[in-house]
């Protein structure tokens, strides 16, 4: 049954200063700016949890700046926890410009929030330009400008108190002793990742630990042991791949910094993150169903918050159960000489990260978009990889759940739990979004029905 969400916004956007020159952004410019947010973090080797946050509070800015101008559209405040009213003075919002200040929000709290932000200035710059070569007053720049830096302190305030700041004070991983626990990996042997991830506050989980997908199947050396044939079974796939699993394996890397050996020779390959890829299939369907600029900064915001608490419910399995990954069992148990096909992260294997944020970020589209909803991901062609086409959401996060298996990094239950994982996280994002909407007589219901339990 399609599922869709109905926003029940103003025919009209606000726009303050009738007779003034109106200023026509699109979704294509939300998309193209958080693009050039997500090329910054491919820059900065931003790992897949810092990118899932810092995605989550970049769109909470431009959908609170819509907020601001329509009654109509989504908020946040009182949903996402500790989050309270965005506000600004009545004067400068009727100065302002609604999809001037927008874009400009999503640049502004990226350049502030990322740690090469500076590298978007340009890009601010230019739409400043782009807004001045139209013809539009000075004064209503400035008062857009100054607007929306009102509302970045506010979102950068929140961000703040979510734990991140702490963490680097927080006791670092060692590695325990014992053939069933993660040891670092070949060829770069790298600390583990953000152990303390799920410290974090969530955005709308009641706590890191509310799903889990149920804990892995137990280290075993027994041949007949579940354990083990899912270790044979990660094994021999690798072994036999054919050219679809290892084309799908590929596509779906998404791994921000894997090291290449030529020699004695070193070098290192930058790609988007699992969340970056998903945010820009996030994008795709925006465009293709001519979304207007609100309703995409409200998509990106939704499944944006959705991947951050996937990932923190994520990492806190993964360092609660510490599980050894396949390549460090394999090589102990049954070939000294196997490699997986795809680097294999540095942290803990279970539950699998792409499995549970797919499953996410596939079930809160699919809320929005419908069961069959196709589209074409080029995501990852400037990465050297081909196109690939979908018939749905759920097809396309399967698809990259399974690729893990392709790719030796992953056992399978680990994937199928990660899974399970990640569509109760899904569904309780829509439900509490729904639910929170429903009972705010100031803003109007986003979902035309609740998901299925």
């Amino acid at each position: 049954m399609k599922k869709i969400i109905v926003f029940v916004f103003a025919v009209v956007w606000l726009n303050a200063g009738v007779g003034q020159t109106k200023i026509s952004f699109t979704t294509s410019d939300y998309v193209n700016a958080l693009k050039h947010t997500t090329d910054v973090m491919v820059n900065d080797v931003t790992s897949p949890v810092a990118a899932s946050r810092y995605y989550g509070y970049i769109n909470l800015a431009a959908n609170q700046t819509v907020a601001l101008f329509d009654k109509q559209q989504p908020n946040f405040a009182g949903i996402l926890k500790g989050l309270n009213i965005i506000t600004a003075d009545d004067h400068l919002i009727k100065k302002s410009d609604p999809r001037l200040a927008v874009i400009l929000a999503l640049y502004r709290c990226a350049n502030r929030l990322l740690p090469s932000g500076y590298l978007l200035k340009k890009n601010i710059d230019s739409l400043k330009l782009a807004t001045e070569n139209r013809k539009v007053p000075a004064e209503k720049i400035n008062a857009t400008v100054e607007l929306v830096d009102k509302v970045v302190e506010q979102v950068l305030n929140y961000a703040d108190a979510d734990g991140f700041v702490k963490l680097s004070g927080l006791r670092r991983f060692t590695p325990k002793t014992g053939d069933e626990y993660w040891q670092p990996t070949a060829p770069g042997f790298i600390s583990a990742i953000e152990p303390n991830w799920n410290t974090l506050r969530p955005f709308i989980l009641d706590s890191c630990s509310q799903f889990t997908g149920g804990p892995p199947n137990k280290y075993s050396t027994d041949t007949s042991s579940r354990f083990y044939k899912e270790l044979k079974e990660v094994y021999q796939l690798g072994k036999n791949l054919s050219r679809e699993q290892a084309e799908i394996a590929m596509f779906w890397d998404c791994n921000p910094f894997a090291l290449q050996q030529v020699g004695h020779l070193e070098f290192g390959i930058k790609k988007i993150s699992p969340g970056g890829h998903w945010m820009g299939i996030t994008g795709i369907a925006c465009k293709k169903q001519k979304l207007s600029l609100s309703k995409t900064a409200y998509a990106h915001t939704l499944v944006s918050i959705g991947m951050t608490d996937a990932f923190i419910s994520c990492w806190n399995n993964k360092y609660k159960y510490n599980r050894v990954r396949p390549v460090t069992a394999i090589r102990k148990l049954i070939d000294r000489s196997w490699s997986s096909l795809l680097q294999t992260p540095p942290f803990p294997e279970y539950t699998s990260g792409h499995s549970v944020i797919s499953a996410t970020a596939s079930t809160i589209l699919t809320q929005i978009f419908g069961d069959h909803f196709s589209f074409t991901d080029d995501t990852e062609q400037e990465f050297g990889l081909p196109l690939r086409k979908f018939n749905s959401f759920a097809q396309a996060s399967k698809e990259a759940a399974i690729s893990r298996l392709y790719g030796g990094i992953h056992f399978r239950d680990a994937i199928e739990n990660g899974v399970k994982e990640g569509e109760q996280i899904g569904r309780f994002v829509i439900m509490r979004n729904v639910n929170s909407q429903a009972n705010n007589k100031n803003i109007a219901g986003t979902l035309s029905e609740q998901p299925k339990k």
